[in-house]
């Protein structure tokens, strides 16, 4: 179910397959019959004394492919043959789990009232009850529960529940089901989701409610659960702990269902990784993130992200709340820490998102730990991949205005010696360079080595960064004209 990052864990389930072989696989006439949905055949084989448990070489018999393709009456027939309700395959897979992934609740009827095990699993431990839940079969969950199915049992490999399978997928009427037959709404998976965390980050909110309503804890956060190795080793794996519902949901855009949270009262404050909502909304806005260039979540619902950020600000969101711990942001040259939301927005280029918080009263002063301010992340400072960023440079420019506009200091050096024109090169922008010049960026200021001895021109000519160097002749000319208009002798 995690695919995040966080997917639910798919069943696979061999049938038939290819034998590779000079010889013709031989495969028994019933099971051909039932494949082929031909229920008079299958009656008039068995009535001829076809043996109903006649498998293929992997163990499959026609019970099995009566129950992977839904046909109950086929099924009904062989059972009534003497076909074992129990049997499994050489891949471990029996009828009842095959029967549960259409969750036809005839089907899955038949087979319990043959004797078949309501806690039947694959070898991983995936339960027929974590398969009818996954495919959102109420009967068929309610049919398996009677039957004894165990609501709390986890799967082997990421130690999930059928209550978290059906929150991911949003099975609401499946959910109440589970918690009347006693699912334990707190349970938590080997990377600490609770089924409330995995309907929040799937922005299920029926079943927010639904869970909610069932006794789920708000502000539950993801968990680091401690799993040793097969040689003794532990290892702390959650790299989303800390995180809530109310996060998790804000962050992938489903911003009705957070918004719901809000009313519910999730604090718009939380910062249990360093950073808020409203600075979450930077990266779920533009996430076209140097090193992964992921797209923008999906999300869900009516609800814009700007209008998320005007519901944030209602319900008492801190304009100017400062980062304490770096955000899974992307690669970025730019120091996190200290920065607000405004400083975030300015980053990708986000000129909406500024001029929201601008106009809302955020303090447009306020710097990183290093003393960057907007107008210099704004025009390019922190930049890693140059036209993979987040930022056109159309966008930048807009951004630079609202910058410029709340009167931020165009000649500010932060600690590391750099400038907003050191900025503007480093995301090889040379409108920009030129917008900065024609906005009195004095070249006395900006023509000076940062703390790793390059100038803006030094920049644009080329320097190496990570693996590459990088370097871009059309910024360096832009640099150059304007130091020769200023009567500089360009040189790096």
């Amino acid at each position: 179910m995690l695919r995040l990052f966080l997917g639910v864990a798919g069943l696979v389930v061999p049938l038939g397959l290819a034998v590779p072989s000079m010889a013709a696989v031989d495969i028994p006439e019933l099971v051909s019959a039932t494949k082929a949905d031909d229920a008079a055949a299958v009656r008039t084989l068995l009535e001829a004394g076809a043996d109903v448990n006649d498998a293929e070489p992997d163990g499959t018999t026609a019970l099995h492919w009566a129950a992977h393709l839904q046909h109950p009456e086929i099924a009904r027939l062989l059972l009534e043959a003497g076909a074992v309700p129990n049997g499994a395959n050489r891949y471990g897979v029996r009828p009842l789990s095959l029967a549960a992934v259409g969750g036809n609740a005839e089907l899955v009827a038949t087979l319990l009232e043959a004797g078949a095990n309501p806690n039947t699993s694959l070898t991983a431990g995936e339960t027929v009850l974590m398969t009818a839940a996954r495919a959102g079969a109420t009967d068929a969950v309610e049919l398996l529960l009677e039957a004894g199915a165990n609501a709390n049992l986890q799967e082997a490999w990421k130690g999930q529940t059928a209550l978290m399978w059906a929150a991911s997928e949003g099975h609401a009427q499946v959910i109440l089901a589970l918690v009347a037959a006693g699912a334990n709404v707190a349970a938590r998976s080997k990377r600490g989701f609770t089924a409330l965390l995995f309907a929040a980050r799937e922005g299920r909110t029926d079943v927010v409610q639904t869970l909610l309503e069932a006794g789920a804890n708000l502000d539950e956060q993801i968990s680091i659960n401690s799993t040793l190795t097969a040689g003794g080793v532990e290892q702390r794996r959650a790299s989303n702990a800390g995180l809530n519902a109310f996060l998790l949901a804000a962050g992938s855009a489903h911003f009705e269902l957070a918004a719901y949270l809000l009313d519910r009262g999730a604090d718009p404050n939380t910062d249990p990784r360093g950073w808020t909502a409203l600075h979450q909304l930077s990266w779920v806005r533009k996430a076209g993130i140097a090193g992964s260039n992921n797209p923008a979540p999906r999300g869900s619902g009516a609800m814009t992200s700007l209008q998320f950020a005007e519901k944030l600000i209602a319900a008492g969101a801190d304009l100017n709340a400062r980062v304490t711990t770096r955000p899974p942001a992307g690669i970025t040259g730019l120091n996190f820490i200290g920065g607000t939301p405004f400083l975030l927005a300015a980053r990708t280029a986000d000129a909406e998102l500024m001029r929201l918080l601008l106009e809302a009263g955020a303090d447009t002063t306020l710097t990183n730990e290093d003393g960057s301010n907007a107008l210099m992340v704004a025009a390019g400072l922190g930049t890693s991949s140059p036209g993979e960023d987040p930022g056109t440079e159309a966008e930048v420019l807009e951004a630079v205005e609202v910058a410029l506009g709340a009167g931020l200091d165009i000649d500010a050096v932060d600690q590391k010696g750099e400038t907003a024109m050191h900025g503007a090169t480093y995301k090889h922008l040379p409108r920009v360079v030129h917008r900065l010049a024609d906005a009195g960026a004095d070249i006395v200021v900006w023509n000076q080595p940062n703390d790793r001895g390059a100038t803006p021109l030094g920049i644009a000519v080329g320097m190496h960064r990570g693996m590459n160097i990088l370097s871009s002749p059309v910024t360096a000319d832009a640099v150059r004209d304007i130091m020769r208009s200023a009567g500089v002798e360009p040189t790096q």
